[in-house]
């Protein structure tokens, strides 16, 4: 799943500097379910509080989990969604998607989250092919 660029953020990154909000309106109108995800997760985290918020529903189908791929494996993408949303993103497999408040307070939940252990942890037969 690649970004739909307009024509004028095209020729924005021609020229040289890129509008970071100009690219994050691409990345939400290019990725609605990887946006939909982060968002949420995002406003349950500031309504619900806690060390993060997690999804653990795999997405509906491909489309979708191309998606969240995408958004997720791109160092560019995925800096503009953390600091868009003032958030850490983490990321575990196809759909085991958690955001993370800034700060040290979220450090020791965010190394859980992100090691080895948490990662094996994670895993199951049902996600061999995710």
């Amino acid at each position: 799943m690649s970004l739909d660029v307009s024509p004028a953020l095209l020729e924005q990154a021609e020229r040289g500097e890129v509008d970071e909000a100009a690219f994050v309106d691409c990345v939400r109108t290019s990725l609605p379910f990887a946006w939909d995800m982060i968002s949420t997760l995002v406003a349950r985290l500031q309504v619900d509080g806690g060390e993060f918020a997690d999804n653990t529903t795999p997405p509906p189908d491909e489309q979708a989990r191309g998606q969240l791929l995408r958004a997720l494996a791109s160092d560019a993408i995925r800096g503009a969604l953390e600091r868009h949303f003032g958030v850490k993103l983490a990321f575990q497999n196809c759909h085991r998607v958690a955001v993370f408040p800034l700060g040290a307070t979220s450090e020791p939940s965010l190394k859980r989250f992100t090691s080895i252990r948490g990662q094996i942890l994670n895993q199951s037969p049902e996600l061999r092919d995710c």
